[in-house]
């Protein structure tokens, strides 16, 4: 049994882990905040987790104990619950190795439960304590880029136990919607936008968008995601359907539209530990895309999009080379003992284990 932490902010873990959790051989258990979504790869192998970051931030006290850890709210019930939990379900069944995306507390109380540790390396300065100790404590970490675009600065014994799988995503290997061409389609007088925001918060105001389209009468803009933006459960037809996609430097908005090799403008917002910053830089050295440190005035939209229209999408093979998935799998099932084949979505499944007792 392996152990899935994910993070409830945005929906970028939660994608993470479906997908790797689908190419798994061994039984994956999600501990989350979430609710357990209702494609989980090992149907009710989930453990829904109480929040601890509701309530009165006045009394939350030293969160950080010192600047030894991110988030440990004095006094939370919450939070007592939820690292309760966890240690109790540990206890219970006895993890081969729990995967963390992303915590450093829970990382930390796996290991001191006696539980091997796997961490999702994020981009960014991650050289605080908190950081520091659990990429030294993890057994296993996993870069969801390429190893020839490395994170500058990450101490040796880091790039020792770290596999760098390139970037995926759930539409890896999904073919594209009958009638959608596999290049930019250069026959359209009113070419496509697709602006695609996400869920994990925006610094694009509406009225910005609003002034990008103003200025581009020839583009043909779609917004999904953000506070003003349609949503989709499925957003891979508008994905390959876009001449050009403008998007943040989050990893999943990344790994999607790198799975449909679609030219893209890539606009980083303010992250912490400067994450969508250094993944910018890692974009822009590798050319896969247009970059812009903030958003754009208006009258630069046009020679940007231009731009990303000329450069094309090819390059993203570089960054997300389809097999990703099935490398992060390989990796956490051998961290965990395991030696046997991946499984491929769409085969048998395997047997349901059942709940552990106690559980939720």
């Amino acid at each position: 049994m392996i152990g899935y932490y994910v993070h409830h902010q945005g929906s970028g873990h939660l994608n993470r882990a479906r997908t790797v959790a689908a190419h798994c051989p061994v039984p994956v258990t999600g501990l989350s905040t979430l609710s357990e979504p209702q494609d989980w790869p090992w149907p009710g192998q989930w453990v829904r987790l109480p929040r601890d970051d509701d309530g009165d931030p006045a009394g939350f006290g030293d969160v950080t104990a010192g600047g030894r850890l991110h988030w440990a709210p004095v006094g939370h019930a919450g939070l007592r619950g939820r690292m309760a939990l966890i240690a109790r379900w540990i206890e219970g069944t006895a993890p081969r190795l729990l995967m963390s995306d992303v915590s450093v507390e829970v990382a930390l109380l796996a290991r001191l439960l006696g539980t091997p540790v796997a961490l999702a390396a994020m981009r960014g300065d991650r050289t605080d304590p908190p950081h520091r100790m659990a990429y030294d404590l993890a057994e296993l970490v996993l870069a969801p880029w390429p190893a020839a675009l490395p994170e500058p600065g990450r101490p040796a014994h880091w790039s020792a136990k770290t596999v760098h799988t390139g970037a995926f995503s759930r539409f890896d290997g999904r073919p594209r919607p009958a009638g959608e061409p596999g290049r930019t389609d250069r026959s359209r007088t009113q070419r496509r936008v697709l602006l695609l925001m996400g869920s994990g918060g925006a610094d694009v105001t509406p009225g910005e968008v609003k002034a990008a389209r103003a200025a581009t009468p020839g583009w043909e803009w779609t917004t999904l995601g953000g506070p003003d933006g349609g949503w989709s459960a499925d957003p891979w037809p508008a994905l390959c359907a876009a001449d050009v996609v403008v998007t943040h430097a989050g990893q999943n908005a990344l790994a999607e539209c790198a799975a449909a090799r679609r030219p893209a403008v890539v606009v980083p917002q303010e992250r912490p530990f400067g994450e969508q910053a250094a993944t910018a830089r890692a974009l822009t050295r590798g050319r896969l895309a247009v970059v812009t440190p903030h958003w754009p005035t208006p009258e630069a939209w046009p020679a940007l999009l231009e731009q990303a229209h000329e450069r094309g999408g090819d390059r993203w093979s570089h960054w997300a080379p389809g097999d990703g998935a099935t490398r992060a799998a390989t990796a956490l099932a051998e961290a965990a003992g395991h030696a046997a084949p991946v499984r491929h979505p769409g085969a048998p499944q395997h047997p349901t284990v059942p709940r552990t007792p106690g559980a939720p």
